[in-house]
């Protein structure tokens, strides 16, 4: 059989000058199959390694490249041997193991811990109690909120599908207070203060409060 025929067999449009390349290859090589891709360069980190990579956004999705970068170079003992390595390179990994710039969401961790739920629970088992009580009660609630003067960083990195978080234990920087006291019959006092609240403000406030509730009393009787 010709190296023609033998090629048309296969498929019709091969030519015999490559059914020639092959028979040469199995003779002098025993194989027919191609060598596998061995052009570019290798992949800088292990598997292993982009992992701990993609631990560093989880632990802290508000990383930026920039510090996953230093700590890669600082870490001799996971990332030994690499003593540089470009942003570009671990926006690479990022993108590679499916994590994404997104919104970050800050969320208070001391929020949902079981103390403040059990101080909540309590909280309206009191306030069921008064509206219990034959004699009438009014309420007058207190709120204090901060106002960060100083920018900070509204995207964070994460797997997709998940939430960008970061716990926010405190502010730095300057903040403006508000602290302010409503009833049913509308704001009965408020100040603002530059910077945190401490015990003799609130309690300067609280007394303030007091002479405006006094002074409204006759209009609005107080029951207690």
């Amino acid at each position: 059989m010709s190296m023609r025929e033998a090629g048309q067999r296969v498929q019709p449009n091969i030519s015999r000058f490559t059914v020639s390349t092959i028979i040469r290859r199995f003779r002098e090589e025993n194989r027919i199959e191609r060598l596998p891709h061995g052009g570019g360069r290798t992949g800088m980190f292990s598997p292993h390694q982009e992992t701990l990579i993609v631990d560093m956004v989880r632990e802290n999705n508000a990383i930026k490249l920039c510090e996953i970068q230093q700590k890669i170079i600082e870490d001799h003992v996971n990332f030994e041997g690499i003593n540089s390595v470009s942003l570009s390179t671990v926006d690479r990994v990022l993108k590679r193991n499916r994590l994404r710039m997104k919104q970050l969401y800050r969320v208070p961790f001391d929020r949902n811990s079981d103390r403040v739920k059990e101080q909540r629970f309590q909280y309206v088992q009191r306030v069921f109690q008064l509206g219990a009580m034959e004699r009438p009660h009014e309420y007058i609630y207190m709120h204090e909120a901060g106002f960060n003067l100083t920018k900070r960083r509204r995207s964070g990195r994460n797997v997709i599908g998940h939430r960008a978080i970061v716990g926010v234990p405190g502010q730095h920087g300057g903040n403006v207070t508000l602290c302010a006291a409503i009833s049913n019959h509308g704001v009965v006092h408020h100040h603002a203060n530059l910077g945190p609240y401490n015990t003799h403000q609130l309690l300067i406030f609280l007394n303030h409060m007091r002479d405006a509730l006094l002074g409204q009393q006759d209009e609005h009787p107080i029951c207690e």
